[in-house]
């Protein structure tokens, strides 16, 4: 990996973060035949949330052969869902492929960036004061990548040992122990059936239950992998009826979430085959629109959850003790280990970097009424710096690596723009950005994540910064070339 600082003339791209979305662009760099790139990764690996989220039990819960870049395709994935290992040894496998590890410095956090107008550059400043400078800079630090932690009150009297699902204590051994865990979003129904056998007594403190369907995943088959080997238009093929799959689903989400009332009895079915306690059952039925928070899917949370040694906990958390926690309803609960399962700060984007475009403005300042960008990708005022995973590009019916490869595009079109008009910079104008986010904002009204509950797709003041309103090929049409009537652009 790339350690020694670069001396003399800037470098023409940095890009923050070695996940799928940093690589993937540096990756689309190289084939674009763009040697002048440096990744800047704070960890001492690449891998972004795959990197980060090795709880027992992590996999994706989009399939495989969606879940892989199109010009990267890997005909050998062992499940129809791959875990998490085997989708972090494909990121590394990337990097490898594409010779990209020259290109990556690790232990590189950045802790903020200002651009010089007059010079059109970036400058960017690493913890420990290192300073590198770019014309351009994209932030690939995605969406999910600061555990979110809840403020409990008296939390500091706690006596056990407490992590974040998103950094796994492998060295602590459950067996025996009495577990809390804080969260029932799509990190603890994977982990929760895990541990639930070793534990002696596991609480679960749920504050709203989640929807959770029947998981279609099973191993490949050699065979299967054999002949997709062999034939690799199979893979393709099955890439896209997959992709197609999905896209459909997109109709309950965006078009009509009237759909969704239908498809609980999907939710309803798979509950009750799986937990035949009733007062459980009660307890795990939501209590608002299917699809307005995120739709989960597994085939063994219920089991777990019906087992002797689980209580769920639907009263709040009022006050942690030495040794429990104790809920609004009087109830004290056992303690020796606490588990959060509660998501990320998703809305916080590029947190906690201080990022100062034209004339000094802060990146947090001018989003102080939520995270808004055009296309997901430019900010106004921030000439220069692009997104990747950036707000409203999230989604909740497909592969994220289809938005990120529509990205590339885009982002490599400007880059291209840059240099052949030999610009300073592009600088996109605010009556675009203002238009483009009042008309998304109004798009989001009729999905289903307007349809009456709070969630990780809104920041506290209900504006909605996290998903895409739309279907995925809209959002391929729309990035598929900048226009310069959007920009200013100065030589």
């Amino acid at each position: 990996m790339h350690n020694n600082p670069r001396t003399g003339a800037p470098w023409r791209v940095l890009i923050i973060g070695s996940g799928f979305a940093g690589l993937g662009l540096a990756m689309q760099l190289r084939r674009a035949g763009e040697d002048d790139f440096l990744i800047l990764e704070k960890a001492a690996d690449v891998g972004g949330t795959w990197r980060d989220n090795h709880y027992p039990g992590a996999a994706c819960d989009v399939p495989s052969h969606l879940y892989s870049f199109s010009f990267e395709p890997k005909h050998d994935w062992s499940r129809k869902f791959a875990p998490q290992a085997e989708i972090h040894a494909y990121i590394r496998q990337c990097v490898d492929n594409h010779r990209l590890r020259p290109h990556i410095r690790l232990n590189a956090e950045v802790q903020g960036a200002e651009f010089d107008a007059e010079r059109g550059l970036w400058r960017v400043e690493l913890v420990g004061g290192e300073h590198l400078e770019a014309q351009a800079l994209v932030s690939a630090c995605g969406q999910l990548n600061r555990p979110a932690y809840p403020a409990l009150p008296g939390l500091e009297n706690f006596r056990g040992e407490a992590f974040h699902s998103a950094r796994w204590r492998h060295d602590l051994d459950l067996s025996g122990k009495r577990v809390a865990v804080i969260g029932t979003g799509a990190s603890a129904i994977q982990f929760v059936p895990q541990i639930q056998p070793k534990v002696a007594q596991l609480s679960l403190f749920q504050r709203s239950a989640a929807y959770v369907l029947a998981k279609p995943d099973r191993a490949y088959r050699a065979w299967e992998i054999a002949l997709m080997r062999r034939v690799p238009l199979l893979q393709r093929a099955d890439r896209l009826l997959k992709y197609l799959h999905h896209e459909v689903r997109a109709l309950a989400f965006i078009s009509m979430p009237w759909v969704m009332r239908l498809m609980r009895g999907s939710f309803t079915r798979h509950l009750a085959r799986q937990m035949p306690d009733a007062a459980k059952r009660a307890r795990l039925q939501p209590d608002y629109p299917m699809g307005c928070k995120r739709i989960l899917i597994s085939n063994d949370y219920f089991p777990a959850l019906a087992q002797a040694n689980v209580d769920i906990v639907d009263s709040a958390i009022s006050e942690v003790r030495e040794h429990s926690l104790v809920t609004a309803d009087g109830r004290e609960h056992p303690c020796d280990v606490l588990i959060y399962g509660t998501g990320f700060t998703a809305s916080d984007f590029l947190a906690p970097m201080r990022i100062r475009g034209l004339g000094g403005l802060e990146l947090n300042q001018a989003w102080k009424e939520g995270a808004e960008a055009y296309k997901g990708i430019s900010v106004s005022g921030f000439p220069n710096l692009f997104l990747l995973y950036g707000p409203n590009t999230n989604l909740g019916h497909s592969s994220i690596l289809y938005m990120l490869e529509s990205q590339y595009r885009y982002v490599l079109g400007c880059l291209r723009t840059l240099r052949e008009q030999q610009l300073r910079y592009l600088d996109l104008r605010m009556d675009v950005q203002r238009r483009y986010n009042q008309r998304l904002q109004h798009a989001t009204r009729r999905t289903i994540w307007a349809q009456g509950c709070s969630s990780w797709y809104q920041n506290a003041s209900g504006k909605h910064t996290n998903n895409w309103p739309g279907y995925t090929f809209t959002y391929r049409h729309l990035t598929r070339t900048p226009e310069l009537a959007d920009y200013d652009c100065v030589r």
